[in-house]
């Protein structure tokens, strides 16, 4: 009885901390009207306007997929304001070629305008031929109206009543006047914006959620001689007379006028503003994403069957082992890994060149790992252009801890001594790579007088980066590494190394690490697709759910290809598996970068040889890395597997 009485007691106390500390969160959140707000991300945030504020829109780089080469708005004659203003950009947005400025066109929310004119423009040789080819390689116009990117409203031939949006505008079209043979070039001088917003009823303030223009190519003609007050006859608001089709279109001729000229057509929309990037995020192939998901699930599910098989038969040897009760067939087997136990732990040729690229490769998957974390979390929307690119630049820089930490962890393995030497040589055998082909293919572009070249300041604040912080963190991260004790080797290794037998030909190093890549690369290879889609095509790529299962789905391929064929290795008596582990998960770069040929001659049409190389070379940068990643995986799965393997093994 004493007992439930003390019980009760307990309970009836725990119940009143309980009431008290419930009293204590009502005292402070009632009583103290303590506020607690929700947050934007930076730059982000919904901006209200009030009927008749005035809109701002401003202007980005001149794109084109035919030439993969950015050029500033006002390279062209287009019409300028007063004072041109460079917006504040952050590192990706330069890194990526946008070169963000003020414009002459200004709205007022809610106030449609017609036939507004900007200004006249009088072509000379030099501006007519950089309008020529412009027009000719295809380049589109870019504007932005509260951070929303303009786009152009394109029904879909295929499907009734599916509208796709296409980014910018083109700056002209090619075209043959009836009964002649001479093809010419003629001008979009004349934009027909449509700005949506959705109202709050209660303020009667508005948030922008859509930014969309129509554009034309129109001769204006006009009364009397040319003003800012003169009147058109081809497009008049007095009259209600618009401009709806390209019939009398703008010719691009040396010596000729151009007036500039727009329509502001303002609609309601039910579209709230948490909303407005969907249309322009919409996935019309998901059920292509779902595909190359349960393609790489069905590789995945082969692997891992062959691995649970191998690691069975191992479990059930040993066991047999213990027991005494081995069959011949056992006994011949047990010839093959088992008989290599002196030498599978023999440093490898070149030791530190592996330790260096092991560790770099785990800074490349800490980089892309807490990367799609916050992708996945809508930290990296396009909204915050240039926050993808800056983010991996930060976070490669801050993993230099990581890959520190494991090359001298790896060294310190491979019974090395010099740890300062490994932590140089992580700090800049991979990043001055990088850099170098990087700072030729910068040449390049500021040869090409493109707005895409990176300006000596930002390129001095990538070496900042990279000396001020990176290479500190290495050093750090190697010091941590090296002071910890080395894991001691499962069996003892001999003084003298064993003679390798001669291989069969699919045991061939060559062979087999090319084979090793094949299965890897086709986990990713449909998701690929749509990345070099969305970077050369300049499309949005926001599927990162998907992305980030295939990502799970390429490590977990990477591991138990590497670990599959390290057995195979094993049981023919090779022991040399340290870099071929590497090499065997990291080959599926070489398929990478097989690929993005194919892709350039079957889906890009780029024909200037300065743009081939730049695509080629930025393709080799992400196959490299994708090398250095992949290949860092299926090491350090084969790492564990061999010592898994031979710590739980009885060597007789």
């Amino acid at each position: 009885i004493s007992h439930s009485t003390k019980t009760k007691k307990k309970s009836s106390t725990s119940m009143a901390k309980v009431r008290i500390l419930i009293s204590a969160l009502v005292f402070f959140f009632v009583v103290l009207n303590v506020n607690v707000h929700g947050f934007y991300l930076p730059g982000v945030a919904p901006q209200d306007f009030q009927m008749g504020d005035a809109l701002m829109v401003k202007v980005n780089k001149l794109t084109s997929t035919k030439t993969q080469l950015p050029y500033s708005y006002y390279s062209l004659p287009y019409c300028r304001p007063d004072h041109i203003v460079d917006s504040a950009e952050n590192l990706g947005e330069v890194l990526r070629g946008d070169r963000i400025e003020n414009s002459p066109f200004v709205f007022k929310m809610r106030e449609s305008q017609m036939c507004s004119a900007v200004c006249r423009v009088k072509l000379d040789k030099k501006t007519a031929k950089a309008l020529k080819e412009k027009i000719a390689d295809e380049y589109r116009v870019n504007m932005i109206l509260d951070n929303l990117p303009l786009v152009v409203p394109v029904k879909r031939p295929d499907q009734d009543n599916v509208v796709v949006y296409q980014h910018g505008f083109h700056v002209g079209l090619k075209g043959i006047f009836v009964g002649k043979k001479e093809e010419k070039y003629f001008i979009h001088n004349h934009l027909t914006f449509t700005v949506r917003y959705h109202r709050d009823i209660q303020s009667d303030s508005s948030r922008i959620v859509g930014f969309e223009v129509k554009p034309f190519s129109v001769k204006h003609e006009y009364e009397g001689e040319w003003n800012e007050k003169a009147r058109l006859t081809t497009c008049d608001p007095h009259t209600k007379r618009a401009v709806t089709n390209s019939e009398s279109p703008q010719e691009v001729e040396e010596g000729n006028e151009i007036i500039f000229t727009y329509d502001v057509d303002f609609q309601e929309s039910e579209v709230k503003w948490a909303s407005r990037w969907d249309t322009y995020l919409l996935m019309a192939d998901d059920q292509i994403h779902w595909f190359s998901i349960v393609n790489s699930m069905m590789i995945v599910l082969f692997l891992s069957g062959m691995v649970a098989m191998i690691m069975l038969r191992t479990l059930y040897r040993d066991i047999s082992n213990y027991n005494q009760l081995e069959t011949h067939e056992e006994a011949l087997e047990e010839t093959g890994w088992k008989l290599v136990h002196g030498d599978v732990f023999r440093p490898p040729t070149n030791p530190e060149l592996l330790c260096v690229y092991a560790g770099t490769g785990v800074q490349c998957f800490g980089m892309i790992l807490v990367t799609m974390i916050f992708a996945c979390l809508g930290f990296l929307s396009p909204s915050n252009r240039g926050g993808l690119m800056t983010a991996m630049l930060l976070l490669w820089v801050f993993m230099g801890l990581l890959a520190g930490y494991a090359s001298s962890r790896l060294y310190k393995t491979l019974r090395g001594t010099e740890w300062k030497k490994i932590a140089l040589k992580t700090a800049f055998m991979f990043p001055a790579t990088i850099f170098v082909v990087f700072f030729v293919l910068n040449a390049i572009i500021w040869g090409q007088k493109s707005s895409g070249a990176v300006p000596f300041g930002t390129m001095f604040a990538l070496v900042v980066l990279w000396f001020g912080i990176s290479v500190p963190l290495v050093f750090i991260g190697a010091y941590i590494g090296f002071r910890k004790p080395a894991p001691e080797d499962p069996v003892k290794t001999n003084k003298i190394p064993r003679q390798i037998p001669i291989q069969a030909w699919y045991m061939n190093p060559i062979f087999s690490i090319l084979i090793g890549g094949i299965l890897p690369f086709g986990a990713v290879f449909i998701e690929l697709f749509f990345i070099l889609t969305s970077i050369w095509l300049h499309q949005f790529y926001y599927i990162f759910g998907f992305l980030f299962i295939v990502f799970v789905i390429l490590i977990i391929t990477c591991a138990e290809i590497t670990v599959v064929l390290c057995y195979f290795q094993l049981c023919s008596e090779d022991y040399q598996w340290w870099w071929r582990s590497y090499l065997t998960s990291g080959s599926s770069a070489v398929y990478l970068f097989l690929y993005a040929a194919f892709y350039f001659y079957t889906k890009l049409e780029i024909t200037k040889l300065a743009s081939a190389i730049l695509y080629f070379g930025y393709m080799l940068i992400v196959s490299y890395v994708f090398f250095v990643f992949t290949g860092a995986i299926g090491f350090y799965a084969c790492f564990w597997f061999t010592r898994l393997i031979y710590s739980s093994v009885k060597i007789d």
